[in-house]
């Protein structure tokens, strides 16, 4: 039952929302082509703005896209205050991969492919003439745009937001997915870890991964979504980057529900802020969304 619930909630991720924020229209549809593959993004351009005055790049969560619920209206409430925005969909190993990653179809992708495809879009929007840029992330996203700060970062990039991004703790993994699908990953995990020390990295599992029931993925994909790693931790990683980041703590989020406990380690760290909006769920629905962005534009200060 978990499982379904997890997947009837993913879908209802991709759905436009409409209510408080009216019917969601789309943003203009770019590509762009890196490492054999064609990346989609979808452009939010403000009322008699130009790219030269900026614009802020978005990273979905897990398994999603770019125009799933929290980006859209997130981008329209960034257009009306004035900023221009270009919300990414990573290829998750996917040509021209739009809406919900399929369950069905076998996983290649790993954790780490996002900060390639965030400098690459850094990039093309350089091309496109961009002279200011900011970065923002949700959930995995968050922790993908912190490894990208700490790794790659583009030295046009003035400004990051983090919208409850991922946490991470010792031995997480293996208790998560026992409580989701009743079965041990000690043993998966140790098999993928294997294979990729044998080089077989490509091996197909036939295994439950990430919020896929009864999929297929590579031992690498495997590893690199289920290993001990210290930099799952966003807050751990915003400790290798210097550029000014604001961590946005949903206060009522029971998906990463110890992000303002663990940034205990952060916020006396000169470049980094941290706000709380209480009461907001992980995705921020309702009027709290309009609390995040409000936060966001005041940090980013373009306007």
């Amino acid at each position: 039952m978990k499982n379904l619930m997890k997947r009837i909630a993913a879908a209802v991720l991709c759905l436009p929302l409409v209510g408080a924020f009216g019917l969601a229209q789309a943003a203009d549809r770019v590509e762009l082509e890196h490492d054999d593959m064609t990346l989609i993004g979808h452009m939010e351009m403000a009322p008699g703005s130009s790219v030269e005055e900026g614009v802020v790049l978005m990273v979905h969560g897990t398994l999603a896209h770019g125009e799933m619920e929290i980006m859209r209206s997130m981008q329209e409430l960034l257009r009306d205050a004035g900023y221009n925005s270009l919300a990414i969909n990573l290829s998750l190993g996917q040509d021209a991969r739009e809406g919900m990653y399929d369950c069905d179809s076998t996983h290649r992708h790993k954790h780490e492919d996002a900060v390639d495809e965030i400098a690459a879009w850094v990039e093309w929007l350089k091309g496109e003439g961009a002279e200011r840029l900011a970065v923002m992330g949700h959930s995995r996203g968050g922790n993908q745009v912190a490894r990208y700060l700490a790794d790659q970062a583009d030295p046009m990039v003035e400004k990051a937001v983090l919208l409850a991004p991922q946490t991470w703790s010792e031995g997480y993994y293996a208790k998560d997915y026992q409580s989701n699908y009743d079965t041990e990953l000690g043993p998966l995990l140790e098999k993928a870890e294997a294979l990729v020390d044998e080089g077989r990295g490509d091996e197909i599992m036939e295994m439950d991964f990430i919020y896929c029931p009864d999929t297929r993925a590579a031992a690498s994909s495997v590893v690199s979504y289920y290993r001990e790693d210290p930099r799952m931790n966003t807050p751990t990683v915003l400790g290798e980057t210097s550029i000014e980041t604001l961590v946005v703590v949903a206060g009522a989020d029971d998906t990463v529900t110890d992000l303002e406990e663990k940034m205990g380690e952060r916020v006396e760290d000169d470049h980094i802020e941290m706000t709380v909006v209480s009461g907001a769920d992980h995705m921020f629905r309702d009027l709290f969304l309009y609390d995040a962005a409000d936060a966001a534009t005041a940090f980013i200060g373009w306007q």
